[in-house]
């Protein structure tokens, strides 16, 4: 694993790099979102980041890209995310949970949003990847990509 600044991996990172939407031709956002997406992934498996994130969120992961990819590609995928030397993948107990449960409840969360927030505060992470503007309400993290690099990127 990389040394240095480690960002917590939110799972609509890949859903937004992954999943084929029914409609063919996204507005220029949801392609620099979508673009954003496949580049975070790229700079991971290539091993100039590390990230962290828990099996709760790559469990989420799965369960939605499983109607955009085959079954093969859904469990290669998550082989590789558990596998992986740059994603630090933490388990998590049903005290955890609950823990997560009272986060929510504080931040107006839901559980695997406050799951990631509590994650991050007990490992002393501040940023994190995710496009979900709902972690905004926690003051103390900062949400990657940020909105400003999402529309200079779709103005590109």
């Amino acid at each position: 694993m990389v040394l240095g600044m480690v960002r917590y991996l939110d799972a609509n990172v890949f859903i937004y790099a992954f999943y084929r939407p029914k409609k063919r031709n996204l507005d220029p956002i949801a392609r620099a979102m979508k673009d954003i997406a496949k580049s975070i992934i790229q700079k991971i498996s290539r091993g100039e980041e590390s990230v962290v994130m828990s099996i709760v969120h790559i469990s989420e992961v799965c369960n939605i890209i499983k109607h955009s990819l085959p079954i093969e590609d859904v469990l290669a995928l998550a082989n590789t995310l558990i596998t992986s030397r740059n994603i630090r993948v933490l388990d998590v107990s049903v005290d955890t949970y609950k823990k997560a449960i009272s986060i929510g409840f504080e931040y107006g969360l839901e559980p695997n949003d406050a799951l990631a927030v509590l994650l991050m505060r007990e490992l002393g992470i501040d940023e994190i990847y995710t496009f979900d503007k709902d972690f905004d309400v926690v003051s103390w993290l900062r949400r990657r990509p940020t909105d400003e690099e999402i529309e200079r990127r779709a103005k590109e």
